[in-house]
């Protein structure tokens, strides 16, 4: 094996290591789920507002955590797109090294 062959191997395991988790899978996650817990935390303090003559103090803070998941859901979603558009690329290098090295081509893996 020579010193290209072994280079290539390398970065491949580097690739396969970086790629191993997936750091938007988390993001998006944290997006999802606070968006949720915004929308049902947003139906309740709706609900206070609308029920009540004079808004209570807890419709405010309700309202304050619902539009601050909201952001953060945003802002999770924002940064899982980004994070993905950085895997995308890797995952496509990582494929292109499989490709040089002839990893995916089973008549390259027999005996000659």
């Amino acid at each position: 094996m020579n010193a290209d062959t072994q280079n290539l191997h390398e970065q491949l395991e580097r690739l396969q290591e970086a790629l191993s988790t997936r750091q938007s899978t988390l993001l998006f996650a944290h997006a999802g789920v606070s968006c949720i817990v915004s929308l049902i935390l947003g139906g309740a303090t709706a609900k206070l507002f609308w029920d009540s003559a004079r808004a209570p103090h807890v419709a405010w803070l309700g309202l304050t955590a619902t539009v601050g998941l909201m952001v953060y859901a945003l802002l999770r979603y924002r940064q899982g797109r980004t994070v993905l558009a950085d895997e995308l690329v890797r995952y496509e290098t990582m494929l292109d090294l499989r490709r040089q090295l002839r990893l995916d081509d089973p008549t390259a893996l027999l005996p000659r």
